[in-house]
């Protein structure tokens, strides 16, 4: 019983340690590679901007989705 009851912490500890570790992302080496991490980035924030330009005033998701982009009233 005793070494049930480990067992299960321990796959406790580990499946919540596991959620908590950062995503690693690789630093570009090239101008290609730093290239194409640029646009990814401009182009979530561009889709950023388009959900928040679309969303309505009513919708409890607006504050959650205009936070950080320009141009908006906060």
């Amino acid at each position: 019983m005793s070494r049930l009851l480990t067992l299960i912490a321990l796959a406790a500890v580990v499946s919540t340690t596991a959620c908590t570790l950062p995503t690693y992302e690789a630093e570009p080496v090239s101008v290609y590679q730093w290239e194409r991490r640029q646009q990814a980035v401009e182009r979530q924030e561009a889709e950023r901007a388009r959900l928040c330009r679309i969303t309505k005033d009513e919708d409890p998701r607006k504050e959650e989705l205009c936070r950080g982009v320009a141009g908006e009233k906060d």
